[in-house]
């Protein structure tokens, strides 16, 4: 079978948080032919572990990282990799990921209110701007 993964269900079988759900989801993660790993659903994961859990940033990253490297996920990568940059350097992975799918669509600066997401970039050597 193959399936997309819902937000809950990665965290279930991620956060290893319930007596339940968890074997449930990990069960549906190792025996699907495939798993889609949306973006909405990865940046969700992120937001809930970082202010639910309270996790790092770093436990955050190899929590994904473990999911690419399964052999049944598939993913955009490349903006997943965008996602995790930001959220290596203590920035925001959706804000990641948002930059990166700008860039996509072609977009040529990354405009925000998020004084820390223009400086990643910026640092990194994007085109950014902070609104005023």
């Amino acid at each position: 079978m193959k399936i997309t993964a819902d937000t809950n269900v990665l965290l279930r079988a991620l956060a290893d948080d319930d007596e339940i759900q968890t074997p449930i989801a990990k069960k549906a993660l190792t025996k699907a032919d495939l798993v889609a790993l949306t973006l909405p659903a990865l940046c969700e994961f992120v937001w809930v572990m970082l202010k639910g859990y309270k996790e790092s940033h770093e436990r955050i990253a190899a929590a994904i990282r473990t999911l690419l490297a399964a052999e049944n996920t598939e993913a955009d990568v490349a903006a997943v990799e965008a996602g995790l940059a930001f959220l290596d350097a203590g920035g925001d992975f959706a804000d990641g990921v948002i930059a990166h799918e700008g860039r996509w669509l072609g977009a040529e600066s990354f405009v925000s209110f998020d004084d820390k997401a223009v400086k990643l970039l910026q640092r990194s050597g994007e085109a950014a701007r902070l609104l005023a």
